[in-house]
């Protein structure tokens, strides 16, 4: 056996020495080796690929040797490289413990708040990098005082700094005398909206990759037996490890068989009709709650733009009457939702996806309601009013809003959760430990997304602050999750739930986002003593002038031809969405076709 073994491995390295480079790194890739045997293999074909060469007489040249021994400590940097920044992304393992502990229910929670971390943090690369750099070479020394209020209500000194829409030039930068000059007009419009068509286009490219492996994906009813028989890595030597992924694969066994084995209950009349009379008390409930609090919101933003009016003093008195709104909003946004998982417990619904659906929904009616009634606010009567600068008053109040938010997320985590546990241990026994609430949580975070995409327009650095806020959530929720909740009482798999997620991010909240960018661009016009816009129309008029300016210029007839026959051309944008809606409508009849196959594929399996 050890020669047999020896031949096999001699044959294998003559194999890999035949291949070229690129085949040669796949196939070492692919081998069911520990990395220390594959490292191994890969320096005996190395070994022997250098005896062939010599013993041919093919000795590379020294420019060769160079170059592979460059691309070599390249390759080999780059491991190095990778092995560390994977250590360092330490929300790997954090999410690794939470799907075997609590299943992929809870787990869905938190990749989808990573995903939104890495869509602020791109926004804030982007934004940092084509306006905030360029402005800091026009900045103008600011002469106000900090005093440390500004963290919490953002005016004051926050005012004269890259924070706000207000402080950037309108004007062309350009440091050397007939060198090349930057437009921060342009900068600004185009870095905003090409970063909404990247997040439209990375959105869309998702919730289609996500429905398509969660939905349509056959494999996924292949049964329980490839799961348990063909899914373990064999590479793992680490005993935390192996427990680790033992207790994983376990929760997803568990959570199929709860999906296979799930039991329809057969009402009488008289409970049919009381369950329908709880559902409608229960929806009329949380409907009135939402317009009452829509209402509140509506009332105070008129009153907050009276504050304003006023002439924003920076007396201690002044400064705690800006925090009104966005404490109140933030509290209507956190106690509320209490409400709702109160009555979907009242509801008794048979599995917690209706639960956690319904919660949902409720919430996203509560939180886009309030939202649109500030978008309003803004649009309609900030816009309209006597400010200086009203586009800085629509940051500040987003900013605020933001913060607070985040204040209200973190006390949420504390009163919903720790002191709950405190309860439900020594008070009042019986009521347990609680469940972590995933449709509160989920639309806490859409809604904080949301802001932030609202007010990329008017704070451009907000989508980093939000980035530090999401960071901590992460930490804070994982903590809370793992000393305060325990695992759901029904195991089920929610690999839906994610592209749900997703599509609730897309409708309502960007396609929401979008309209009022659109109105805000196309149809208001920009303060007249402020911003990058100052003096024009519209905001989009920079767009137009700059335009009118190449259509003297040759060789950019081109751009102008595409901003007249496409951008600007309603036939254009009519055949496109003909097209859009012919590659929908085949794409949807591959998807039932591919969803009859799938459902009769299960049938079989389970029968």
């Amino acid at each position: 056996l050890f020669f047999h073994g020896f031949d096999a491995e001699k044959d294998l390295v003559e194999g890999l020495a035949s291949m070229s480079t690129n085949e040669r790194i796949r196939a070492i890739q692919k081998l069911p080796e520990t990395m220390t045997k594959k490292r191994d293999i890969r320096n005996k074909v190395l070994n022997e690929i250098t005896k062939k060469a010599t013993h041919r007489g093919a000795q590379p040249s020294c420019c060769t040797q160079c170059l592979q021994g460059a691309a070599v400590s390249f390759r080999r940097l780059g491991n190095t490289l990778s092995e560390y920044f994977y250590l360092l992304w330490i929300w790997h393992k954090a999410l690794k413990i939470i799907g075997a502990e609590f299943g992929t229910s809870v787990l869905s929670y938190f990749v989808f708040l990573k995903w939104l971390l890495n869509f602020n943090l791109f926004s804030f690369l982007m934004n940092f990098g084509f306006i905030t750099i360029p402005q800091f070479l026009a900045a103008e020394p600011n002469n106000l005082s900090f005093t440390g209020l500004e963290l919490f209500t953002g005016a004051g000194y926050f005012q004269q700094t890259v924070l706000y829409y207000g402080f950037y030039t309108n004007s062309t930068i350009s440091k050397i005398e007939n060198g090349p000059s930057y437009n921060m007009q342009l900068a600004y419009i185009f870095t905003v909206g090409i970063y909404f068509v990247i997040c439209f286009l990375i959105l869309l490219f998702s919730m289609a990759k996500s429905f398509c492996r969660n939905f349509l994906n056959v494999q996924a009813y292949s049964g329980n037996a490839s799961k348990l028989l063909c899914t373990w890595d064999f590479s793992i030597t680490n005993e935390k490890a192996v427990k680790l992924k033992q207790k994983n694969l376990s929760t997803q066994i568990k959570e199929d068989l709860m999906e296979v084995n799930k039991e329809v209950i057969n009402f009488s009349v008289r409970e049919r009709i009381l369950r329908i009379a709880v559902h409608l008390f229960a929806w009329v409930a949380s409907l009135g709650t939402a317009v009452a609090a829509c209402t509140g919101v509506y009332f105070l933003s008129i009153n907050n733009l009276k504050l304003f009016m006023k002439g924003q003093r920076n007396d201690l008195e002044s400064q705690a009457a800006m925090l009104v709104l966005p404490v109140i909003a933030s509290l209507l946004n956190t106690l509320i939702p209490f409400f709702f998982s109160w009555l979907g417990h009242l509801e008794r619904f048979q599995s917690p996806g209706q639960h956690i659906y319904v919660t949902i929904i409720r919430n996203i009616i509560l939180k886009m309601s309030i939202v649109g009634i500030l978008c309003y606010y803004w649009l309609n009567i900030v816009a309209a009013s006597e400010s200086q600068c009203w586009e800085t008053l629509v940051g500040q109040d987003i900013y605020r809003l933001v913060l607070v938010d985040f204040i209200f997320c973190l006390l949420g985590s504390f009163f919903g959760e720790f002191l709950r546990r405190i309860i439900g241990t020594t008070v009042c026994v019986s009521l347990g430990l609680p469940e972590f609430d995933i449709g509160r949580n989920v639309l806490d975070l859409i809604y904080a997304q949301t802001l932030t995409w609202i007010g990329i327009l008017f704070s451009p650095l907000l989508p980093g602050i939000q980035m530090i806020a999401f960071s901590i959530v992460f930490f804070v929720k994982k903590v809370s999750l793992m000393k305060n909740c325990q695992p759901p009482c029904k195991v089920w798999r929610t690999a839906q739930m994610t592209t749900s997620f997703m599509f609730l991010l897309f409708c309502p909240s960007l396609i929401g986002v979008l309209s009022v960018i659109g109105v805000t661009v196309w149809r208001l016009k920009p303060s007249e003593g402020c911003g990058p816009f100052r003096g024009l129309s519209s905001m989009y008029a920079a767009v137009s002038e700059w335009i009118q300016t190449l259509e003297s210029y040759t060789a950019s007839k081109w751009v102008v031809w595409i901003y007249h026959n496409l951008i600007t051309s309603e036939l254009f944008f009519f055949i496109l969405s003909g097209i859009v809606l012919i590659f929908a409508y085949l794409y949807w009849q591959i998807i039932r076709g591919r969803k009859t196959m799938t459902k009769l594929l299960r049938k079989q399996i389970i029968n």
